[in-house]
């Protein structure tokens, strides 16, 4: 099954995670949106760098350190997505409390490790 998933803290520079799990979600079959820092692209997925307005997300994931996640939080929020995988190094116990309390499911793991063992 595709999940559409929203990778935020998408970047073009290719030895960054969030580019190597996009490729790996691509390559996996699920569709993406990307919002960065920086505009570009990774293969043909464009990478915004303001929020679009989205519908059926099944899963964030995040690559932005917990300081950067605070001004996402009620966009995050207001997608419901199903869920949300807080990536190394992006542990964040407010938003991940925030989003289990309205019924999204949160998990502290790697999106590429997900793929490459057919869990996600």
């Amino acid at each position: 099954m595709n999940k559409k998933t929203l990778v935020l803290g998408a970047s073009v520079n290719p030895q960054r995670y969030s580019n190597m799990a996009t490729i790996s979600l691509l390559n996996h079959g699920h569709p993406v949106v990307l919002i960065g820092q920086k505009s570009g692209q990774i293969k043909a997925e464009p990478i915004l760098v303001s929020p679009p307005e989205l519908h059926d997300i099944d899963t964030v994931t995040l690559y932005l350190n917990p300081s950067n996640q605070k001004p996402w939080y009620n966009y995050i929020l207001s997608l419901r997505p199903k869920r949300i995988i807080f990536n190394p190094g992006t542990e964040n116990p407010e938003l991940f409390e925030q989003a289990t309390r309205i019924g999204i499911e949160c998990t502290e793991a790697c999106t590429i490790v997900l793929l490459s063992i057919g869990a996600y």
